[in-house]
């Protein structure tokens, strides 16, 4: 690993407590400059998916963290040679593109599931997205019970775009088969709050 930064491309894990996998980035393909420094080959280890290294790009972050999120809950991309993986583009022009991987326990060696033979293209899960907690003002006036109906990753017309924007790693995930282990039904999480006040609480379900 080319170690430009000093400490900014690996956490280490002894200084963390998390019930999380460590994740590996690694740069794939690079088209143009990147103003922190990743080039072709580098490797950046983090922690788990809420600790990245000192100095990580948050351009990057915001387009990985649905990945990292999907991963972590055991989400798997039948479509790619090693399913534990995704690869992610940068969100600045399309530079860069990394892969993002889980590490096994030892936070050394890749997760590795072989490519499903079987796919034969995208399987969009049904979902849910239920209002379970209403405590101060919504401008879109979003009550207890509300419900919504999502297929796969399309939008729902209409909705909330912030309320949108924090659910959307959960229901990537859910979409992919990952599990909440914390939760009575892992096939749900329901602390999905509004980023304005907290407002709206939602869960976000995988239908049976």
């Amino acid at each position: 690993m080319k170690d430009k930064c000093g400490d900014c491309y690996v956490v280490d894990r002894s200084k963390i407590e998390t019930p999380f996998p460590a994740l590996k980035l690694t740069v794939l393909k690079m088209e143009g400059e990147c103003y922190h420094g990743y080039d072709v080959g580098d490797e950046i280890i983090l922690g788990d998916f809420t600790h990245p290294p000192k100095h990580f790009c948050l351009g990057l972050g915001h387009a990985l963290f649905p990945v990292i999120y999907a991963l972590s809950f055991g989400a798997r991309f039948p479509f790619m040679d090693n399913q534990r993986s995704l690869n992610v583009t940068c969100p600045d022009g399309g530079k860069l593109e990394f892969k993002a991987e889980v590490l096994d326990k030892d936070g050394k060696t890749v997760e590795f599931i072989p490519k499903d033979p079987d796919f034969k293209g995208p399987n969009p899960k049904e979902m849910e997205m239920e209002v379970v907690e209403a405590k101060g003002y919504c401008a879109y006036k979003y009550k207890v019970g509300d419900k919504w109906d999502v297929h796969g990753l399309k939008c729902i017309e209409g909705f909330c775009g912030a309320a949108w924007h924090t659910a959307f790693p959960a229901l990537f995930a859910l979409n992919f088969g990952a599990k909440f282990f914390f939760m009575k039904d892992p096939d749900s999480i329901d602390t999905v709050t509004c980023p304005d006040g907290g407002s709206i609480v939602f869960k976000v379900s995988r239908k049976k």
